[in-house]
């Protein structure tokens, strides 16, 4: 049997783009903006992750520059070896400093953080257990560790406990859940997560790819925003979303940082993040500490959003955060809708099984601080339309 058999016999994406309605890989031409260039037409973007919109902003791009200026391109090496610049160890106390822990390590991107925390902390005999709509980077981190993978549904607590009562005591446990449900756009239930962790003395590690820069006061994320920062052991973080750039962070205790350091090897065998990247979270941190009113304009664009999304009748499930979900039923309405939303000016991701459960295809809708006003008046204008059209809303 030829290993690239499976490839040769996969036909799910042939069979999407022969019927016309492929969402994937689209081509855009403009930077992330509120509105982008898309085929020569003019887009409002409702599918990015750039929530606080600092990805154009001035002092960024400025700041990428002189890094681009100063160090080049990129570093050539892993941080364990040549490739840890001054700026590496500057950005790094910056984010412990805004996170209030005692120690911060960048990786090169969010998915090898997960990666390289989880399977370096969690040995042969250890537990980890994680929420069955984590993020696939927390799975295969999982997977990677060699110790024991437990999942729960769907922020069950009962089964969480469940799952923490049947490790033996001579195991030890670490708990890993997104705060920010990425697709859904709930939150974990950080608090009884937190009560149970404590309950069976288990370790905790939030995935708060989402959360960084939105939720809490300060923007430290779904920790803070239950008032629970100091319950969590470990909490990771992407560059690739509010910190407009690439790359990934976690923070911690010093000793568990310097832990991973040293033992993680999507850390140990990459190279280091380069030096406009570096450089543009530095700043994306300033300007969230000195501009908390971008926070506000996305949470006020999100209020809106769900409330007019409501009010026409679309289902947007229990999202808590500032990406709202419109449940549209079957993949292929899904698919259907993403094109139409395209064609008349508003681009949202398509999420379908088995990311979700079959029947409750969804279009994944975020926003931005830098959107304005009449930039969602006019998408809600859109998805009024297309939803009747489709049959979704009445």
């Amino acid at each position: 049997m030829d290993v690239f058999q499976k490839c040769i016999d996969f036909k799910d994406a042939d069979a999407v783009r022969s019927s016309g309605f492929y969402p994937y890989f689209r081509m855009i031409a403009s930077g992330q903006d509120p509105v982008v260039t898309m085929d020569g037409q003019r887009v409002i973007m409702l599918g990015s992750n750039n929530y606080l919109g600092l990805t154009n902003h001035p002092e960024i791009k400025q700041a990428a520059a002189e890094a681009l200026e100063n160090y080049g391109t990129g570093t050539a090496g892993s941080r364990f070896l040549n490739g840890t610049l001054d700026i590496h160890v500057e950005l790094e106390e910056k984010l412990a400093q805004f996170m209030r822990r005692e120690a911060a390590l960048t990786f090169s991107t969010g998915f090898a953080v997960n990666l390289g925390v989880i399977s370096s902390v969690i040995g042969r005999k250890d537990v980890v257990i994680l929420d069955n709509l984590d993020h696939a980077c927390i799975l295969d981190g999982a997977r990677l560790s060699f110790g024991r993978v437990l999942k729960y549904p769907h922020n069950d607590m009962d089964s969480l406990e469940e799952r923490l009562r049947s490790v033996e005591d001579d195991r030890s446990t670490l708990i890993v859940v997104d705060g920010v449900f990425s697709m859904e756009g709930d939150l974990c239930n950080l608090p009884r997560i937190v009560e149970l962790k404590n309950k069976f003395d288990a370790r905790l590690m939030v995935d708060d790819a989402h959360g960084i820069g939105v939720m809490g006061e300060h923007g430290r994320g779904t920790a803070e925003h239950f008032g629970l920062e100091g319950e969590a052991d470990l909490v990771m973080g992407t560059f690739s979303k509010s910190l407009a750039a690439v790359g990934g962070f976690v923070v911690g205790d010093r000793k568990v940082i310097d832990y991973v350091k040293h033992n993680a090897r999507s850390l140990m065998f990459s190279a280091s993040p380069p030096p406009a990247s570096v450089a543009t979270v530095i700043k994306a941190i300033e300007i969230i500490e000195r501009e908390p009113d971008r926070r506000q304009r996305l949470w006020d664009h999100t209020d809106y959003m769900k409330r007019e999304f409501t009010t026409m009748g679309f289902d947007t499930g229990d999202s808590e955060s500032t990406v709202i979900p419109l449940v549209v039923g079957e993949d292929m309405t899904a698919f259907m809708m993403s094109k139409r939303l395209q064609e008349e000016g508003v681009f949202a991701n398509p999420v379908v099984s088995p990311a979700v459960p079959e029947g409750r295809a969804l279009m994944r809708t975020s926003y931005m601080a830098t959107h304005t006003r009449e930039h969602l008046d006019e998408a809600l204008g859109v998805f009024r339309k297309v939803g009747r059209e489709l049959g979704v809303i009445a």
